[in-house]
């Protein structure tokens, strides 16, 4: 007996059929599997991943699917309890690549309504890992140190630290295109990228004194500073996902301990062999340099989040919306809570956005909130314990959770306001 293929179809009717019987299809289950995979890789937090692939398993007629994410494994099943048949996904935690993120979800999105089957969508899936980066080398090696030097301006720095963290910045580059290509040394190389940077920094200081060390040191390791993997770690844990929120937070840690462990030994030896450097205030710059640095830093993270170049305008205005939100919010409720402003005008300004251009949330947000996370107070933290200052230590680690519990707490909010655009069904016919 032939399917009656030519009914129609309502929004809520699942897009592709079970297989015979109550056993889950076998191309619906792979698309949903290759889907989680690669916006695991591509940078999604576990909370939404989760969201978005029940929501997916839902429009496929995959019934009962439960899922359970971490940094670095995916565990889904599908199928009736007594019947049920669980994967394991082994994962690494990828770097955030904005524009692969869009064209999966992209994807996604056809499947679910109905435009494209589920092989074709784990077809393009496959296409878009293997498709080129948006930008080459080159532009990516000049973001690193433009963010690095536009951070430097930022935390105060003047002309001789810029020019330093800049030249810092490029160096953290290009040994990490040295470092991806031996595994071995991937696995160590925060800290002895640190230990390199803060080396550099103070035989800096004395080949070309005047020179703050601290501020050249952390503007340069900028990128490396995991304040956004510490804000993710906190929104996952607000959002219930504990397991995956206590591995993230504890990897965030491990981070911070490596790139201090690093810094002090580097400025050990450095300072045994050229003599500790003196202890100097930057040199402050003139107002147009804060704005200057303020559309600089959100050009570059276009480039290192390999965000598409179409996505840039509204990227670098939603950064400076956020920064003009959090520096405002800084003068009426205080450093740290002034962060909640930023995070509640960023995610309105990314939700909206998603809204407009049918764009993930992530595209503008992760990009404009990489000013606002409190990735430089926790190194300054460690670095005032590790000096044996463990008053002022603990103070700023305390400063440091609370910026990152209030811009976290912003988001969350912006988001119960003005929530993200759901995945949408296959349109009535």
């Amino acid at each position: 007996m032939a399917a009656d293929t030519a009914s129609p179809r309502s929004a809520g009717e699942p897009v592709a059929h079970p297989a015979h019987g109550d056993e889950p299809d076998p191309a619906a289950v792979g698309f949903v599997l290759h889907l989680g995979r690669a916006l695991h890789s591509y940078g999604e937090a576990s909370h939404r991943l989760e969201d978005m692939l029940g929501a997916m398993s839902d429009r496929l007629g995959l019934r009962g699917a439960q899922f359970f994410t971490q940094p670095t494994s995916i565990m889904a099943s599908f199928g009736p309890v007594e019947r049920q048949r669980t994967h394991m996904l082994r994962v690494e935690p990828g770097e955030v690549n904005l524009g692969s993120l869009a064209a999966v979800e992209g994807v996604s999105r056809e499947v679910a309504q109905g435009r494209i089957t589920p092989e074709e969508g784990t077809a393009r899936i496959a296409r878009i890992a293997t498709a080129p980066a948006p930008y080459g080398p080159a532009a990516t090696t000049l973001a690193f140190a433009g963010i690095s030097g536009a951070t430097c301006q930022l935390l105060g720095g003047g002309a001789r630290e810029i020019a330093a963290a800049t030249l810092l910045g490029l160096g953290v580059r290009l040994f990490a295109l040295l470092a991806g290509r031996q595994r071995r040394l991937m696995r160590v190389f925060e800290p002895l990228a640190a230990f390199l940077v803060s080396a550099a920094a103070v035989a800096m200081a004395h080949l070309a004194p005047p020179l703050s060390v601290l501020v050249a040191t952390l503007a340069g390791l900028i990128v490396l500073l995991p304040g956004l993997t510490l804000t993710t770690a906190l929104s996952e844990l607000a959002s219930r996902q504990l397991a995956s929120g206590t591995a993230r937070l504890s990897g965030a840690f491990i981070t911070f301990l490596g790139l201090g462990f690093g810094v002090a030994l580097g400025n050990r030896l450095a300072g045994a062999a050229f003599g500790a450097p003196p202890l100097l205030n930057p040199t402050p710059l003139p107002a147009w340099a804060s704005l200057a640095a303020l559309l600089i830093s959100p050009v570059c993270s276009v480039m290192i989040l390999r965000a598409a170049p179409r996505d840039a305008p509204w990227i670098i205005v939603a950064s400076v919306l956020g920064a003009e939100a959090g520096r405002r919010g800084a003068a009426a409720l205080g450093p740290e809570l002034g962060a909640f402003a930023g995070g509640f005008a960023v995610a309105l300004a990314s939700n909206a956005y998603a809204r407009w251009r049918r764009r993930p949330p992530a595209v503008v947000l992760v990009p404009a909130i990489l000013l606002l996370v409190p990735g430089s107070i926790g190194f300054l933290s460690l670095n005032a314990l590790m000096e044996r200052q463990a008053l002022a230590g603990i103070q700023t680690a305390f400063s440091m959770m609370l910026t990152a519990v209030a811009l976290v707490a912003g988001l969350l909010i912006a988001g119960v306001i003005a929530p993200e655009p759901r995945m949408r069904a296959a349109p009535a016919r």
